[in-house]
């Protein structure tokens, strides 16, 4: 299923929220609407919570099915939301938001090459997957750049040939390049989506969607 929405006035949805294929995690102050359309079309649990005291929850954590990775500065209380899902390891230093920086699913995970080695061992502790270093689209930001199910994925329009490669091998599922909400670039910004569905800004066109819908097997 495929849903248009916006979070209040926004249509980079996915800065406010974060879902894998059970749970969502969506900022409290986000309307009853759009927490309908998460749990409706991607078949989750939406869990209500801030992350590091803000609202951005979805530049914040990062999940797929065997875990989560979340800002250093996160809460206590805030954490427990999230523990009592899955388990949950915290990203410290200057590249914390985790959402932003890491690209995941099932098989593997594309991530900001300034982060340590510590900081991709944590990850890959508790995401049970193997982790990479890379740009996608020529920036180090691959959370906000691209979006990938354990179906399919997209990818910023301006990702190399040899960015893909390395995206498609190590998430081992096939990538397409496009744009979201009308020609936007960080299309990891703009759609929530696991393998059943997608909530995307309502600022998508017809053609963009066709593209998403392919692209993530939704059809």
């Amino acid at each position: 299923m495929m849903r248009l929405s916006r979070y209040g006035g926004n249509p980079n949805i996915a800065v406010y929220a974060a879902a894998n294929e059970s749970f969502a995690f969506i900022s409290p102050d986000a309307t009853e609407e759009f927490v309908k359309d998460v749990e409706s079309a991607l078949d989750v649990k939406a869990f209500l919570t801030t992350l590091s005291g803000s609202f951005v929850v979805g530049s914040l954590v990062a999940m797929n099915s065997h875990g989560a990775v979340v800002s250093g500065l996160a809460e206590s209380q805030e954490i427990s939301v999230i523990k009592g899902c899955l388990p949950v390891a915290l990203l410290p230093g200057r590249h914390n938001a985790a959402g932003n920086n890491i690209l995941v699913n099932d098989n593997g995970a594309i991530v900001n090459p300034d982060l340590t080695a510590l900081d991709i061992k944590a990850i890959e502790k508790v995401l049970k997957v193997p982790c990479v270093k890379s740009t996608v689209g020529g920036t180090n930001t691959v959370g906000s750049s691209a979006k990938v199910t354990n179906k399919g994925g997209i990818c910023h329009p301006n990702t190399t040939d040899e960015e893909l490669e390395i995206l498609q091998n190590v998430l081992k599922v096939e990538i397409r390049r496009t744009t979201l909400n009308h020609g936007a670039s960080f299309v990891g910004s703009c759609v929530l989506t696991n393998s059943k569905g997608a909530v995307v800004g309502d600022l998508t066109t017809p053609i963009e969607m066709g593209r998403l819908e392919d692209a993530l097997d939704l059809i």
